[in-house]
């Protein structure tokens, strides 16, 4: 069982910038794909970011690439998403997730989600 646990989320005006901070914990999360998720009101979830836990790997989607980075800290056992330029379209509950293979194949784990809302 892997835990996982959000925070940092909070309602900031466009422009401005918020870090998201997810801390895991459980049996064997060391060899999980980690990323994550958003859903915004009214749409389905959707992938965002991900990283192994060694760093040496990362995905963004485009929408955010430029603004977002992705992050792992082994010693701390987190994964960070920082957020910069943040636009009301990044409105959303966002979600930490663990995966025992890829991350958008089948996640195994998610956390309790934490609501970033940017207003314009």
């Amino acid at each position: 069982q892997v835990q996982l646990v959000e925070s940092g989320g909070g309602l900031v005006q466009a422009g401005a910038s918020l870090s998201l901070s997810c801390v895991v914990s459980g049996r064997g999360f060391s060899s999980y794909s980690m990323g994550w998720f958003r859903q915004a009101p009214g749409k389905e979830r959707e992938f965002v970011a991900a990283i192994n836990w060694s760093g040496t790997s990362t995905y963004l989607i485009d929408s955010v690439k430029g603004r977002f980075t992705i992050s792992s800290d082994a010693v701390k056992n987190t994964i960070d998403l920082q957020m910069n330029d943040l636009k009301p379209e990044d409105t959303a509950v966002y979600y930490c997730a663990a995966a025992r293979g890829g991350i958008l194949d089948e996640v195994n784990y998610w956390g309790q989600g934490t609501q970033v809302t940017v207003s314009s």
